[in-house]
């Protein structure tokens, strides 16, 4: 068996067994296959895909081209995946209150690049949170307090890290069985019994149109299945943000008015839907809409916020800002974006959003770059309000006074304001279950 023999077989639209994929995992992920010759073969991928068998396979080699973190000391650890969105606090909120069921949250999450949000950036907003734990005390906090979130510091799916890489510089990302083994891959590796998948979709999201959506969830909940991971998949619109705010310390703000009973419709739907089918695959409750009502049960009598504290403490972050949210820094400048007609807001770009944020210094443009955690906007008004003329559609919240006009100029242009309403959205669009 060679290198060039597999990329021929796949340029001529024939299935790779296992044995072939799993020796171009290894080998490329060992240097022993050349960039060249793997950029061949993704490409090849690329044009002429991969059945589901051929998926699955890609996804368990990557899996285990590195660490496997094992979770069995834990119990049924239901681990929860986003595939990215503009103002994505869901996980700061869902994590206490599934732990509140006393169901172990045992989550590796990423940092953002470019427009998207990441949630180690969001928690490291807290003063003193640390999100570099050992695997050891990783496991002990679990035991401990029933919760504990990390940044990605294990050697997990190395083969996949390469392949990201090498998809993004030959212009090989849009690919729905190189995305699903991705995702895969990384969430069989770090552990986790069953899934739930939030896979976003609209302009502000990976996968812009409903089939696309559906496309990537049959084939993340396949492998899923294949693997023995129980996986749900809840298509959610990402037309415009989630929420209010987007930007690192407003949305962890944005994340304890939620717990304590302040909730925006689409977070609440989005937070109820995910929750529910969280709590199911746990064995902790199997009617959906009776789940729904023990979150919002445990969300009033106070013992979700709690346990966001325990476990934000745990880790060595200031709980007294999360009692206290006026202490995080404050922007320097807080500018208001007025409307300039009166009408209903009938769209709210959610990718223009997202690019403003970053812009203002809420998200990278390289790796490299430095998160200012107090700046970004907060959304007034979204898609469906009625606005008059002159009325605050939202706040930008900046460092530098120039660059905050600059920005709150765009943002007043990334509104859409007609003299009719529009249908009200959906916010969640399906379920694959």
């Amino acid at each position: 068996m060679n290198i060039q023999e597999i990329i021929a077989k796949k340029r001529d639209n024939l299935e790779l067994n296992k044995e072939e994929i799993e020796y171009f995992v290894t080998n490329y992920t060992n240097g022993n296959i050349a960039d060249y010759q793997a950029a061949a073969l993704v490409m090849a991928i690329y044009i002429n895909g991969m059945n589901k068998q051929e998926t699955t396979n890609l996804t368990l080699s990557m899996a285990h081209s590195g660490d496997i973190l094992d979770l069995s000391e834990l119990g049924t650890v239901v681990d929860k995946h986003s595939t990215g969105g503009i103002g994505d606090k869901i996980t700061l909120i869902l994590a206490p209150i599934i732990a509140s069921f006393n169901i172990p949250v045992a989550k590796m999450s990423g940092r953002g690049l470019g427009y998207t949000g990441g949630t180690i950036d969001k928690l490291e907003a807290i003063p003193g949170y640390k999100t570099n734990l050992t695997i050891e005390e990783f496991i002990q906090n679990v035991k401990k307090n029933g919760i504990s979130v990390i940044g990605q510091t294990l050697n997990l799916a190395p083969a996949d890290k390469k392949l990201y890489a090498l998809r993004d510089v030959i212009s090989a990302t849009e690919s729905i069985p190189l995305i699903s083994s991705s995702i895969m891959s990384k969430k069989i590796a770090a552990g986790a019994s069953k899934i739930v998948l939030d896979v976003t979709c609209g302009n502000g999201a990976f996968m812009k149109n409903l089939k696309d959506a559906e496309n990537l969830a049959k084939m993340m909940k396949n492998i899923g299945d294949l693997a023995h991971k129980e996986t749900v998949c809840v298509i959610t619109n990402m037309n415009e943000p989630l929420g209010k705010a987007v930007g690192n310390s407003l949305e962890v703000i944005e994340s304890v008015k939620f717990l304590k009973g302040e909730m925006s419709e689409d977070v609440k739907e989005v937070i109820l839907e995910l929750g529910s089918y969280m709590i199911k695959l746990a064995g902790k409750g199997a009617n959906i809409e009776e789940n729904k009502q023990k979150i919002l049960e445990n969300i009033k009598n106070g013992m979700a916020f709690e346990k966001f504290k325990t476990w934000v403490s745990s880790q060595g972050g200031d709980v007294s800002f999360l009692e206290d949210t006026q202490k995080f820094k404050k922007a320097k400048y807080i500018l208001p974006v007025l409307a300039q007609k009166s009408g209903y807001v009938t769209s709210l770009n959610a990718q223009k959003v997202g690019e403003i944020s970053m812009n203002l210094g809420a998200g990278r443009i390289q790796k490299e770059d430095t998160i200012l955690p107090e700046v970004g906007i907060i959304l007034e008004k979204k898609t469906g309000a009625k606005v008059q003329k002159g009325e605050i559609l939202a706040y930008i919240h900046a460092n530098n006074e120039s660059l905050a006009n600059e920005q709150a100029q765009k943002l007043q242009n990334v509104y859409e304001i007609q003299e009719h309403k529009l249908e009200t959205k959906k916010n969640i669009l399906e379920i694959i279950a």
